[in-house]
């Protein structure tokens, strides 16, 4: 009889060991008898792994990360528990911010939901590159300008031109363009298109190394155009910015889809145009 309740008792405390090991296996540590669950920090590090910064090098899974996690996760639950003994989850306060939190979470979901769903297609992505090169045109142009307010003022400028002044320096005293002036005008390589359509106009006429006979009028003022040079324009491969023309198209149509909700819902509230 003696010999069984021994032997019942060295079972139970095997048992209890084995269930205490397995409880340990399962939790960080125990805060004043809670238990801090592994899959907690586990949660929070895959939150830390996702949360790169656009630009960023992807961080690491290390043991650093692990234990500052580790160390967080910990702290939360300490400073929890201090809470809800203050009996702070039942103020109007955290229930608005909670219900704050639960919209912020639900939408974010909606639109990373959207998201993948709006993924481009290779199709659509080389239709959209395709597009882009052809309003890119072939060819580059560097240019030089003078901006001036009176086209009397650039007719004057162009006399001046013709009698042997140098382009550079009139553009230097004269220009009202803040970017250009100081460099004599230079607006370095870019595409026609970039240009207000004055100005891209008259410099697609002209040639190599010439100079607008007459002022070139925009809303910005009157302009005296001179080319420099034309070149070949240097565009990316369709494999080079695929990725980008993807993300771009997708979110496009997650702002589409963001419009068509707001348009279809039933409700008489008058949006700002701002």
């Amino acid at each position: 009889m003696k010999t069984s309740r021994i032997a019942k008792a060295a079972v139970l405390a095997a048992t209890l060991t084995v269930a205490a090991t397995s409880v340990f296996a399962q939790n960080i540590t125990i805060v004043n008898g809670k238990a801090v669950p592994k899959a907690r920090a586990e949660a929070l590090i895959e939150q830390v792994l996702k949360s790169q910064q656009p630009g960023q090098p992807p961080q690491a899974r290390t043991p650093e990360l692990e234990q500052k996690v580790k160390d967080e996760v910990v702290l939360r639950e300490i400073f929890l528990q201090e809470a809800e003994r203050r009996g702070l989850q039942a103020t109007a306060d955290y229930k608005t911010q909670m219900e704050f939190a639960r919209q912020s979470i639900l939408i974010r979901a909606l639109f990373q939901d959207q998201e993948k769903k709006s993924a481009s297609s290779d199709e659509e992505a080389k239709a959209e590159y395709d597009k882009i090169k052809a309003a890119n045109g072939d060819k580059e142009y560097r240019a030089r300008h003078i901006l001036v307010e009176k086209e009397e003022d650039a007719k004057a400028l162009i006399a001046q031109l013709k009698a042997g002044a140098k382009f550079e320096d009139l553009a230097k005293k004269n220009s009202k363009d803040p970017g250009s002036a100081e460099n004599g005008g230079d607006l370095d390589w870019a595409n026609p298109g970039n240009y207000v359509p004055e100005f891209s106009d008259a410099l697609k006429k002209l040639e190599k190394g010439q100079i607008t006979e007459t002022p070139v009028k925009s809303q910005f003022g009157f302009h005296i155009i001179k080319l420099e040079d034309v070149r070949a324009t240097a565009f990316p491969s369709f494999d080079e910015v695929k990725g980008q023309i993807q993300q771009r198209n997708a979110q496009a149509k997650v702002a589409k889809f963001r419009e068509e909700l707001k348009a279809k819902a039933k409700t008489d509230y008058k949006f700002s145009t701002n």
